[in-house]
């Protein structure tokens, strides 16, 4: 090959030429390309088809003006030189190589700079995300309500997008004082990326917020960071943006009902807004002091914006807890928590928290298990990320008996918030009555205590749990040494009776010692409290079928919250299931036959 003639061959047909206008151009129209797909908020892919377009373009473009030619009198094909031509025609000359690497040149950056666009508009593959703990940059201590609220707000909304697993906020803030990096982060939740937020200044009617999204792998990389200042009015609709604009940037596609919800707009009343912080504040501590300080500053939401389903919902879900943990008679509670329960529904009929109580409300109250199940599914369609929705709606499948459902609702519920001792507990009494995995069930208690050393749930149902398996062995020492941990440490005895127990456990063994704890129940009440399931526990440990169906049949009565689980199929109550009277209490309660 004549390398001196291909060259003159390619100054003469004009290649170089073209090559240099095509790479000015090429980088202008990108330029326009990519300013006006942010003003129009185009999605990823269009900027990522004009790249690749303009990259495909160029080799097109040089074989265009090696074949033909573009003069005064329109496209004609380039004639070919004959040897004579060719052998007359100058060397190399200065201008052509410098033309030459003109166009390496060019070709180089252009590639490289159209590989780095290309690369920022792939933001995936991004299905899961964290969103950390926002930083108070404001100087003002007493702002953590709302560094923590704005978190959890954020996490409401992004939690709304059902092709994005976003964990819960106890996930992610099990790291707020660890020096862990964002790819140890995301290891330990299982997530692709992270973002973080910084309230950098707050005004009387404004704040200001910086927003950043780091991806976690292969390396660290922050995507996509963006400031805003927003009037505290307007700040339920910043929280829509964000998710918009984070959504956009990871290539996640809405759902037609997902975009209309985020697209609502409504503004508030700053001071509704700062009150309703602290109750999502306190009611996520689970204690009944925080809880009395969350029913205070809802209520106080409430009647500064008596227009806004969220303080309402907020009211319905904490008097339920009052409820549902015991804190105060159902007979008190429950006329309360209807009538906000109505008015949030009535505000917001896609609230997906007001659906939840909803569904709480259907089966542990009304034990109507067909308004649950569709009360349960509509709150996880508004909110396929709420862990403790999928796992009260995996316990409703338990109840039913509809094992491998209730075992796949609550692996999902696990899989989003890992590290929420609640559910952990949750996920542990499906292990353990639903597919009857004892060691399973003890390894999620074992983790809630590990998390949350102060969880009353996880600590009860490890300590049953271990009950369980020392009765079971028959190594009775270990079961009375249990049991008496457990009802002198909050278990509603007192030493005295406790110890009475003890005493007739090692002068006639463990039956004797049931026997008594049924005695001293009688005799003292609450000062030897025993539940109604533990009672019923009890009797069918001495074999008295009989009196544990009487207490079951008491229960009904009352409507007692914990009667559902009559139903799971390894449950205590399976030693009953020829009971005839036992029977019947399933079939008024319109429960599966075991």
């Amino acid at each position: 090959m004549n390398l001196k003639k291909f060259f003159s061959e390619l100054e003469r047909r004009k290649v170089y030429r073209v090559s240099i206008a095509y790479g000015i151009a090429a980088w202008v129209l990108a330029q326009i390309a990519s300013l006006v797909s942010d003003s129009f908020e185009a999605e990823p892919w269009v900027m990522k088809m004009i790249i690749i377009i303009l990259i495909v373009g160029f080799p097109v473009a040089l074989i265009l003006s090696w074949i033909f030619d573009f003069g005064p009198e329109g496209i004609e094909r380039t004639a070919a030189l004959d040897d004579s031509e060719a052998e007359q025609s100058n060397p190399i000359s200065v201008k052509m190589v410098i033309s030459i690497l003109v166009v390496i040149i060019l070709i180089v950056v252009g590639s490289r700079w159209s590989v780095q666009q290309f690369a920022m508009g792939k933001k995936g593959p991004i299905n899961s995300l964290a969103i950390l703990p926002f930083d108070n940059f404001t100087g003002m201590e007493s702002l953590e309500y709302f560094s923590e609220g704005m978190q959890s707000s954020l996490i409401g909304d992004m939690q709304k997008i059902s092709a994005l697993r976003v964990p819960s906020k106890t996930s992610s803030n099990s790291f707020k004082d660890d020096a862990a990096s964002i790819p140890e982060i995301a290891t330990e939740l299982n997530v692709d990326a992270a973002v973080e937020g910084s309230i950098t200044c707050m005004g009387e009617d404004s704040i200001c917020v910086q927003i950043r999204l780091v991806r976690a792998f292969p390396e660290e990389q922050q995507l996509w960071v963006q400031d805003y200042r927003i009037e505290k009015k307007e700040i339920l609709n910043f929280y829509n943006k964000v998710t918009k604009e984070i959504s956009r940037e990871i290539d996640i596609a809405l759902t037609p009902d997902e975009d209309r919800l985020l697209a609502k707009s409504r503004t508030v009343n700053p001071e509704a807004y700062d009150a309703y912080l602290k109750g999502v504040y306190y009611w996520e501590k689970l204690d009944q002091i925080s809880a009395q300080k969350a029913l205070k500053s809802f209520q106080l939401a409430a009647e500064l914006d008596p227009e806004w389903a969220d303080p309402y919902a907020g009211l319905a879900n904490a008097w339920g807890l009052f409820g549902f943990l015991g804190f105060l008679p159902r007979s008190v509670t429950l006329p309360k928590v209807y009538p906000y329960l109505n008015k949030a529904l009535e505000l917001d009929p896609n609230s997906a928290q007001a659906r939840y109580v909803a569904a709480i409300l259907a089966v542990w109250t009304e034990w109507d298990w067909e308004k649950g199940e569709r009360e349960f599914l509509r709150s996880i369609e508004l909110n396929p990320n709420d862990a403790l929705c999928r796992m009260y709606y995996a316990h409703l499948l338990m109840i039913l008996r509809r094992t491998d459902e209730a075992y796949e609702q609550a692996r999902i519920g696990l899989d989003l918030d890992p590290m929420k001792s609640l559910v952990l507990v949750l996920y542990g009494v499906v292990l353990r009555n639903n597919n009857d995995d004892v060691e399973g069930a003890f390894r999620a208690f074992e983790k809630s205590l590990a998390i949350d050393p102060n969880s009353v749930f996880g600590r009860g149902n490890l300590n049953d749990i271990l009950m369980e398996i020392a009765y079971r062995e028959g190594d009775y020492e270990k079961w009375i040494q249990l049991w008496n941990e457990k009802v002198t440490t909050g278990g509603g005895w007192t030493q005295e009776g406790a110890e009475a127990v003890l005493k007739v456990f090692k002068e006639k063994g463990h039956i004797a010692a049931i026997e008594e704890m049924f005695r001293m129940n009688e005799i003292h009440g609450n000062k030897c409290f025993m539940s109604s399931g533990v009672k019923t526990e009890r009797y069918i440990k001495l074999g008295s079928v009989d009196k544990a169906v009487a207490s079951l049949e008491k229960d009904l009565e009352i409507r007692a919250t914990f009667l559902p689980y009559i139903s799971p199929k390894y449950s205590y109550y399976k030693y009953l299931k020829e009971n005839p009277r036992f029977i019947a209490i399933l079939e008024k309660m319109d429960l599966p036959y075991p």
